[in-house]
């Protein structure tokens, strides 16, 4: 049985504290929330003891589950980490880099198991692809939202574009050698669209566009490789693979017979994978609790958090020298 700890319950803790309560060999020892009436209600909603103090908490846990707002993540983790805890950090993983490269530093000396919320590894449209060789040259990536006050203490690239930084870094494995951006504050004082471009060390290419200020949501990213065009709907669950091949062979009712300028004759292949039913937030939490109880290694690595948000603060400074340059 894994003892936990909640910090933060706020609407994606609240959601933490559900999924925790379904996920077997885990108990929840309780939560801090410093919002007296919002901890209240959840105490009494879901029947658990509230902390009056992350120390108090830290005390009586063997996990840390960090879902606090970011300006508060690297506090908390460094108790915990000090204190030998497990850690769950939701993302962004903290608020500077600087912070992040301590908590690596004291997660690897403490020798316990360290995870970051990059919740989309866990997408079932991203999971219908795990036994497709993905070698993808040209990744585009579309990830819009309505504007929610909610999330605005960072920038779109910190609250949202980082969920597709972090799966292309994933897919890619490859060092980034450019980065180019641009973005527009509309309706707060950071970043609320923006656009980036990533070129990579073995060829490979990603735009990036994240709004937080469209009028529909929007959660596509779409894979081009020497076989196959391969479209990935996180929103929607729905995974869609095209590939060309010869005529010869197995069909099914999806293929288009195509006729090439030479005479050759081909097919474009239509092919849907199975999209697995599971609940991401749960997965991510329950396969963070079986690599502490196992000691497994965990699949999204505070190094992993780390490099997603070293990429979104790139991308950052070349947004503010862009505007500069804009500006004068």
């Amino acid at each position: 049985m894994l003892n936990i700890g909640i910090f933060g319950a706020g609407h994606l803790g609240k959601i933490h504290i559900q999924q925790w309560k379904e996920i077997p060999q885990v108990h929840i020892v309780g939560f801090f929330d410093p919002d007296d009436t919002n901890a209240a209600a959840v105490a009494a909603q879901y029947q658990i003891r509230r902390f009056e103090s992350p120390d108090a908490l830290l005390a009586v846990c063997e996990a840390a589950d960090i879902v606090t707002p970011t300006i508060f993540h690297h506090e908390i983790a460094r108790k915990a980490l000090l204190a030998g805890k497990h850690l769950f950090v939701e993302k962004p993983f903290t608020s500077t880099l600087e912070e992040a490269q301590e908590l690596i530093k004291l997660a690897k000396e403490a020798n316990v198991k360290c995870q970051v919320g990059h919740v989309e590894r866990f997408n079932p449209a991203l999971l219908a692809l795990e036994h497709t060789a993905l070698q993808p040259m040209f990744i585009e990536s579309h990830r819009l939202a309505t504007f929610n006050p909610r999330g605005t203490d960072v920038s779109v690239i910190l609250d949202l574009m980082i969920h597709d930084i972090d799966i292309i870094l994933h897919l890619v494995k490859s060092p980034v050698k450019r980065i180019s951006a641009s973005g527009v504050a509309v309706m707060s004082e950071t970043p609320d669209i923006a656009n980036a471009r990533i070129e990579f060390d073995n060829g490979c290419v990603a735009n990036l566009t994240s709004s937080r200020i469209s009028l529909k949501r929007m959660r596509k990213m779409r894979l081009f490789q020497r076989d196959a065009y391969i479209s990935v709907d996180f929103l929607d669950k729905k995974t869609e693979i095209i590939r060309l091949s010869d005529s010869s062979g197995n069909s099914n009712a999806f293929d288009i017979p195509l006729e090439m300028p030479n005479g050759d004759k081909k097919i474009l292949q239509v092919e849907n994978p199975a999209v697995p039913e599971i609940n991401a937030i749960r997965m991510e939490l329950a396969e963070f609790a079986d690599a502490v109880i196992n000691d497994k290694a965990v699949k999204v690595t505070a190094f992993d958090g780390y490099q997603a948000m070293e990429v979104a603060h790139l991308i950052l400074k070349k947004m503010s020298l862009h505007n500069q340059i804009h500006n004068e």
